[in-house]
């Protein structure tokens, strides 16, 4: 760590000295502008404002790729950051032009700008800045809880449209997911947080691991609309008003660990943690009412209903943990 001493000049301005090793590293040279942000610790954030920025370009050789590489590869150079992928071979193959558009429908910002038979070029168009972190993780909630109703109701209307609906709304929370991933490792990397008026690192990071229980809740929503689309008989009134009631209760618990998470308030999420134990005698005795049902086929899905009901409470759970660790460092 280096240090530098504040100096005053004309009066009423303080300036300090930028370490010369630093500087060339960023490109900055004597005229050059940089831009001032204070950060919610009082730090204060000084960026290179550099003109004509190097596009950042990662080039992918696709020859005898199969599909499932070639998607991991096109994720993997998203998350790092490239704001520019070729992908190339003597041939590409129409399935893997199929598997390139497919991967890019499920990014936020990656767009096809050139393609021909023999290289398709991706291109990152999306401003870091037009997203924040709070905003990405709100939007996960809300998606996840709205799929989460919606397939519980499909569950009990044998609504197998609406399950098809729930199944392809988890595209949306994965691709808010990778997004926040790409932009948290891009911060790891020196590059500007998007919202670092009102964010600090360590809230982003706290952020980013809380995206991760809200993607694995839409998971398990599209796990009871895949069960629900599968579903020929409705199931009886009596176990499917218990199955939506402990829906419910767990949602509003996954509701009160990010009201806990935004507001750092541990006393909510504590709350959160201790109501998700007491529920597990709820969760046995649904899966004794399950075990008595006629229908061998619907005992099996109904379980897997609530067992993924169940792992939802302890996703809540997670997310209060992480609200707790911001609590304790802010007070």
């Amino acid at each position: 760590m280096e240090t530098r001493k504040v100096q005053q000049t004309g009066g009423s301005t303080y300036i300090i000295s930028l370490p010369k090793q630093w500087a060339e590293k960023v490109g900055i040279e004597t005229g050059m502008r940089v831009s001032l942000e204070t950060q919610p610790d009082g730090k204060l954030l000084i960026d290179p404002i550099l003109e004509g920025r190097t596009v950042k370009t990662k080039k992918i050789d696709v020859t005898g790729c199969e599909v499932k590489a070639l998607e991991r590869d096109i994720i993997a150079a998203y998350l790092h950051g490239y704001d520019r992928i070729e992908l190339f071979s003597k041939r590409i193959l129409g399935e893997q032009k199929q598997t390139i558009r497919r991967v890019c429908y499920k990014l936020i910002g990656p767009e096809i700008t050139e393609e021909s038979s023999n290289c398709v070029v991706i291109q990152d168009l999306l401003n870091p800045n037009e997203l924040s972190i709070k905003k990405g993780v709100q939007r996960m909630f809300l998606i996840a809880g709205s799929m989460q109703k919606d397939a519980v109701r499909a569950l009990k209307t044998i609504d197998h449209d609406l399950a098809l609906d729930v199944s392809q709304r988890d595209d949306e929370v994965d691709r808010l997911y990778l997004l926040i991933s790409k932009q948290f490792r891009s911060i790891l990397c020196g590059g500007r947080m998007p919202d670092s008026a009102e964010t600090n690192i360590e809230e982003y990071h706290e952020f980013r691991m809380a995206a991760s229980p809200l993607e694995r809740i839409a998971d398990h929503a599209q796990k009871i609309a895949n069960i629900a689309s599968k579903l020929r008989q409705p199931v009886s009134d009596n176990v499917m008003e218990e199955i939506e009631k402990l829906n419910n209760a767990y949602m509003e618990l996954v509701k009160q660990s990010i009201e806990a998470l935004f507001n750092a308030d541990s006393s909510l999420a504590n709350q959160v943690i201790n109501n998700v134990d007491n529920m597990r005698t709820w969760v046995e005795e649904l899966h004794s009412s399950i075990l008595r049902l006629e229908s061998h086929e619907i005992m099996i899905s109904l379980g897997t209903v609530v067992d993924s009901l169940a792992r939802i409470g302890d996703l809540s759970s997670n997310i209060a943990e992480i609200a707790i660790n911001t609590a304790i460092r802010d007070r």
